[in-house]
């Protein structure tokens, strides 16, 4: 074959390649939603972006280049963002229109799909008017109307959004550096939203409102099910955890980041961080204040909440406190209690399954569990995982003033304990289920909080990149999903392992490692977009990491924790 270059017309239009071979021409600045229209790729649910060269990208983005276009859908994470931020929009513009000067708050999310919402001064929770919302954004749904990027000069939107009553944004960006913002643009209505969007209305037909507590939730389709919206379902107590936390926050005057930012510049970063610290403090003596007044009922002390929650400092946090008011706990190593490795049952790519239930003798633990709770003595087994069988362990005897304190995935699933009597038994769910938001209009999901938490433990700890961290997520994500969240409900207790000052301690240690992340990779695209949100807390500066209780949460994944080494006694 000859590779010499020969002369050539100069084109003028552009070339974009999809992953099934074909490939479409069309003229230089032809957005990627036409390509997609032009295709028709096979998707799993409706297409909200794309993936440019491997770069996330909206769907009103002009192809200006040949590229490679993978498309994006609502059941990949990126998508599933794109589509709620879109569908916020869409809210907020219909609310500008029957209920002019009103502000709508995006308060939390809801497990089974949907974004608690209030209304400033209260109101917006009527039947009639949620009836009405709905239909004014159907409406915009039906007319097809555009949504677009507008960049309007800093003092221009720091105007606007003051003119709105809106001081939370106008606090956060009269800092930026730049003087442009990148506002989006509906049907008259302009406001800034952190992330992408989709390119018109008509993407945004599956949602629905209903009243809720004192405010409403916007409800969305989940992300493996993103046709369809799941059943309501009241979780009360979870609720509550985010109502008492948005409360805590206004007491303390830090209802937002530009509060924290203030609060930080002003000279109250020891403040801040004790008050919050606090907070976990008043969380530990209620569980043990409770666990004490049932000492002679309760024997079992179950633990359990996703990656990064902070059970570890947590667990040997809350034994201290029950130490103190003279109950000892005992803890149980439960990989100890795996199957043999030639019965461990194996996940859909045929991999060792050690995240399943099957993969623990539970029949085992579960008489073990009740004999010691008869006062009689076990002889333990021990895991060996060189070779992958159980071996003889040490024996363990409790008495009357011990408590067992059990971590791990499975503490909070019934078939682990079943047949132990239930008032035996105390249970904690651990999560960060908070997190400052942005303004009013952008959250900060609570999932990110964890992400960095482990991006920064896992490079001081086990060696991983962000790269390693962020690639494993969606895999540990489906395993939380798998054995953790569907048991949450059956816990005594939440506990909030959310830390209101925790982003700005983070944001030195986590920004120079998600910096190394390759350019172009997937992992980059997550990368950049927890770059994106850091960039708006202030960090806090070395020297003021010193004010980080030597037994706070946050030193589980920063480092200089005096639990490191804490260790119970153990069977």
């Amino acid at each position: 074959m000859n590779h010499t270059p020969t002369p050539s017309q100069i084109r003028d239009t552009v070339q974009a390649r999809f992953p099934d071979g074909r490939a479409f021409d069309a003229p230089i600045g032809t957005t990627l939603e036409a390509f997609i229209e032009a295709a028709q790729p096979e998707a799993n649910g409706r297409i909200v972006a794309a993936l440019k060269n491997g770069r996330l990208r909206e769907l009103s983005h002009p192809l200006q280049e040949d590229a490679l276009l993978i498309p994006v859908t609502a059941a990949d994470s990126d998508g599933g963002r794109i589509y709620r931020r879109s569908l916020c929009f869409l809210m907020i513009a219909a609310a500008d229109e029957i209920w002019p000067g009103k502000i709508i708050t995006i308060q939390h999310s809801m497990p089974f799909g949907g974004y608690y919402c209030e209304c400033d001064n209260g109101g917006c929770t009527a039947p009639e008017d949620l009836q009405q919302l709905k239909q004014r954004m159907q409406a915009l749904v039906d007319a097809d109307l555009p949504i677009h990027q507008v960049r309007v000069p800093l003092e221009e939107a720091l105007e606007l959004f003051r003119k709105e009553g809106d001081l939370e944004k106008a606090n956060l960006f009269a800092k930026r550096r730049k003087d442009y913002l990148t506002l989006y643009e509906l049907n008259g209505v302009r406001d800034y939203f952190h992330g992408f969007m989709v390119p018109r209305t008509s993407y945004l037909d599956l949602f629905d409102l209903r009243p809720y507590k004192d405010g409403f939730i916007l409800q969305f389709p989940r992300r493996h099910e993103p046709d369809k919206l799941q059943p309501f379902e009241d979780e009360p107590r979870l609720a509550r955890v985010f109502q008492e936390y948005d409360d805590w926050l206004r007491i303390i005057g830090l209802p937002s980041v530009a509060a924290l930012n203030s609060s930080l510049a002003n000279g109250r970063l020891q403040q801040t961080i004790l008050v919050a610290e606090a907070f976990h403090q008043q969380q530990l003596a209620q569980i043990t204040a409770e666990i004490a007044s049932r000492r002679h009922e309760i024997k079992i002390v179950l633990i359990s909440g996703p990656t990064s929650a902070g059970k570890t400092t947590f667990s040997k946090r809350l034994a201290i406190q029950l130490m103190a008011h003279g109950i000892f706990p005992v803890t149980i190593g439960m990989d100890n209690y795996f199957v043999d490795r030639d019965i461990t049952p194996r996940d859909e790519k045929g991999d060792y399954d050690f995240e399943a239930l099957e993969a623990v003798d539970v029949t085992l633990f579960r008489e073990h569990l009740k004999l010691l709770m008869q006062g009689e003595m076990i002889e333990q087994p021990l895991y060996n995982f060189h070779t992958g069988k159980r071996e003889k362990g040490s024996t363990l005897q409790i008495g009357p003033e011990h408590v067992l304190l059990i971590e791990g995935i499975h503490g909070l699933n019934p078939k682990l304990v079943e047949g132990i009597p239930p008032e035996a038994m105390y249970r904690v769910f651990i999560s960060a289920f908070t997190q400052l938001n942005l303004d009013k209009h952008n959250r900060v999901p609570t999932t990110d909080t964890r992400l960095l938490r482990r991006i920064v433990r896992d490079a001081a700890h086990r060696g991983y990149s962000a790269a390693d961290t962020i690639a494993r997520w969606p895999s540990v994500r489906r395993g939380e999903k798998r054995h953790i969240f569907p048991y949450q409900n059956n816990a005594n207790l939440f506990f909030n392992s959310a830390l209101v000052y925790e982003m700005s301690a983070m944001k030195r240690l986590a920004e120079p490692l998600l910096l190394q992340v390759e350019p172009g990779t997937p992992e980059r695209i997550e990368a950049n977009r927890l770059l994106a949100f850091l960039q708006w807390f202030d960090p806090i500066p070395a020297e003021g990491l010193e004010l980080v209780a030597s037994d706070s949460i946050l030193r589980e994944f920063i480092g200089g924790s005096i639990l490191e080494k804490f260790e119970l006694w153990r069977s």
